[in-house]
């Protein structure tokens, strides 16, 4: 395929079945203007903001309860979540896996821009991984 033209069901089919980390991610576009991406969610995902960066979240597969700024949603295939940088989000409850998102960032979402409400939950190099054949299950 081209430089432009991505095949997310394929790279879904790639991502790995187990991680160390909360989530991998395989990126398809990773520029200082904005950044596409597609993650799996392997467990709950603790309360966390990004200071740079707003999100557009649409899931693929997979259920879970996602919190975003003070609300609860059932997050399901074919949803669209947005917010703006610095609102709270995560997914405190997973109940189908496996959970995988395509996301867009804007601007680029650097990897280590993620903020713990509770910092004893995590931390940037718990929270994500890019897909590699090394962290292939």
């Amino acid at each position: 395929m081209s430089d432009n033209v991505f095949d997310v069901l394929a790279a879904m089919a790639n991502l790995p079945g187990t991680a160390d980390t909360m989530l991998v991610d395989e990126y398809f576009v990773d520029k200082p203007t904005a950044s596409a991406r597609i993650f799996r969610i392997y467990r709950d995902l603790p309360l966390h903001f990004h200071r740079e960066c707003d999100e557009h979240l649409y899931v693929l597969s997979g259920r879970g309860t996602f919190h975003l700024d003070g609300e609860e949603f059932e997050a399901r295939p074919g949803l669209l979540l947005h917010f703006e940088k610095t609102k709270v989000h995560g997914f405190p409850h997973i109940s189908e896996h496996p959970l995988v998102v395509l996301s867009v960032d804007v601007p680029r979402r650097r990897p280590d821009d993620v903020v713990f409400v509770d910092p004893s939950q995590g931390d940037a190099a718990a929270f994500m991984a890019r897909n590699a054949p090394e962290n292939q299950a």
